[in-house]
């Protein structure tokens, strides 16, 4: 994550602002959290109608996203968009798609729980050698929608 002096990470501070400080400081932590776990490689911010998107990529693009973190009003959700074929022995992964499965997160720590750690190891390992070569993790803001819903519940 970058420096408050960083206009992009100021961008993404007001973002995440629009938030509950609940919501706002579960979206903080988990970013906290995936950034060292992912401390190369680019974090791709998209603040769409739905919800606030975080997605880390080993390239700046959308299809080199492996793990995302989205924040509703209510909630934050931890995205596997290849999640579909991933061992699951605990049974966390919800969705029944074609590709992306998720974890609704109850905490920031549970992104610490050894299943949800392993998870996150077998997303990332098939671009490991991609991650390495990549530069130091870049925050790049891909999309701020025009319109968005509230952040904060009704």
């Amino acid at each position: 994550m970058s420096t408050m002096r960083d206009p992009t990470a100021r961008q993404v501070a007001d973002m995440i602002a629009r938030y509950t400080p609940e919501i706002a400081d579960a979206i903080t932590a988990c970013r906290r959290k995936l950034c060292a776990r992912v401390p190369r490689g680019y974090e791709l911010v998209y603040d769409s109608y739905n919800a606030l998107a975080i997605g880390y990529a080993w390239a700046d693009q959308a299809s080199a996203s492996l793990v995302s973190i989205a924040a509703y009003p209510r909630w934050v959700t931890l995205f596997f968009l290849y999640g579909q074929g991933l061992p699951d022995p605990e049974g966390l992964l919800e969705g029944d798609g074609v590709r992306v499965r998720s974890l609704r997160l109850g905490a920031p720590e549970d992104l610490d729980r050894p299943a949800v750690q392993q998870l996150l190891e077998l997303a990332l390992a098939p671009h490991a050698a991609d991650f390495a070569a990549a530069p130091p993790l870049q925050t790049v803001v891909k999309v701020i929608a025009a319109k968005r819903r509230e952040r904060r519940p009704a």
